[in-house]
């Protein structure tokens, strides 16, 4: 009990001492998983609405694929991108492998899943006679699609808010994809694990608050849009 309140005592001390390193991988770690969830948002929010509201074959395999994404380990991702990113691999000319390039490429995987499945299921709640007014109303099929994103905006919010939860507390495929380089490819999670390991509890501790005070005040500023559109 006493090594965790000292380690909390100088986790405070480091934290206002403006250590120029702990904040540069503060902000790399927004940076990095900031861009991942926006791309996952892109790529996410479009597939979506096409599962919930297209009627074609292997619709259902695609959602099972997309809900079974939802749970995807992210060791497998960093194993799987690591593969294709390596020097000698499909895409190993990139020179992308130990790069925060690649950490954004493994994270937006593992978010993808998250706002694709939260995407379908929050437009599926919808009525489907909303959609079918739209329609008689004389809306395109882009301004319904506008229309019923607008009405599913809370629950897509949250699946934005999952999304980048998934991403920024994950450290597997960080770690094997971005190799944790001090001043290049050192996120938070990685080096809280490498603290750890070197028995610096201060710093791991310091590192922590860092990332719960990052995700709560990201998570914050949704949750206020969230709400803010909730009594609109």
């Amino acid at each position: 009990m006493r090594l965790i309140w000292e380690g909390i005592l100088n986790a405070v001390q480091l934290l206002f001492s403006s250590d120029p390193e702990i904040w540069q991988i503060t902000l790399l770690s927004l940076r990095v998983s900031g861009l991942a969830t926006i791309i996952s948002l892109i790529i996410g929010l479009p597939l979506g609405t096409v599962l919930a509201l297209g009627r074609f074959p292997g619709r259902s395999f695609l959602l099972s694929l997309v809900n079974t994404g939802m749970a995807l380990p992210p060791v497998v991702v960093g194993l799987v991108v690591s593969i294709l990113l390596w020097r000698n691999g499909p895409f190993g000319f990139l020179n992308l492998i130990y790069t925060p390039a690649a950490i954004v490429i493994a994270q937006t995987i593992i978010a993808t899943p998250v706002v694709t499945g939260l995407t379908a299921a929050a437009l599926q709640q919808l009525d489907p006679l909303l959609r079918l007014q739209l329609l008689g109303l004389g809306a395109s099929r882009l301004q319904m699609v506008l229309a019923l994103w607008w009405e599913a905006r809370l629950p897509l919010l949250a699946a934005l808010m999952a999304g980048f939860g998934s991403v920024i507390s994950e450290v597997g495929a960080s770690m094997m994809v971005g190799g944790n380089i001090k001043g290049q490819t050192r996120v938070l999670t990685t080096a809280i694990v490498l603290e750890t390991s070197r028995g610096e509890f201060a710093r791991a501790i310091a590192l922590s608050i860092l990332l719960l005070a990052l995700a709560y005040m990201v998570n914050l500023t949704l949750t206020w849009i969230q709400q803010r559109g909730a009594r609109q």
